[in-house]
């Protein structure tokens, strides 16, 4: 079974900007459940199905396909709940981590949230000064919340 373990954290500053340059992503959801939830995201001509079960702490199943461009495109148009999540995505590696940075646009304008992915829940780990307040266990935070409950209406 494929396993996800991802701390999500704010952001304090904008100190990490200069570190990377990001890449354009729009995501849908074909299923919200609070059980799984099974999205398309497309980056740079690439679409990729991604299957994810509920959350426990910073652990759930994850399950990743590669599938058409075009068929991802279609499916965001045609099958998405709306609004598609847009955003631009930021990868930055620091002391041994890799932390993606995504930086919403459209009705979540103005968040910005950076990810950890660990071998285990209590691998340690070494914040840059960027990292602020970690909102994990936060479900308004999940990018399937933010469909439903954008940012703009917090």
């Amino acid at each position: 079974m494929g396993m996800e373990i991802e701390r999500k954290f704010l952001l304090t500053n904008d100190g990490w900007r200069k570190l990377a340059e990001g890449v354009y992503c729009r995501q849908g959801y074909l299923n919200r459940n609070k059980e799984r939830t099974v999205r398309v995201r497309t980056v740079n001509k690439k679409a990729v199905l991604t299957i994810k079960g509920i959350a426990r702490g910073a652990l759930r199943a994850e399950y990743e396909y590669e599938i058409p461009y075009k068929d991802g495109c279609e499916m965001l148009e045609n099958l998405a709940e709306k609004p598609i999540i847009e955003k631009k995505r930021y990868t930055i590696d620091y002391k041994g981590f890799t932390w993606e940075i995504d930086e919403f646009y459209g009705n979540n304008r103005g968040l910005v949230v950076a990810e950890i992915e660990l071998s285990s829940e209590d691998q340690h780990f070494q914040k840059p000064g960027w990292i602020g307040e970690e909102v994990t266990d936060d479900p308004k935070y999940f990018n399937s919340s933010l469909v439903k409950h954008p940012y703009a209406a917090w």
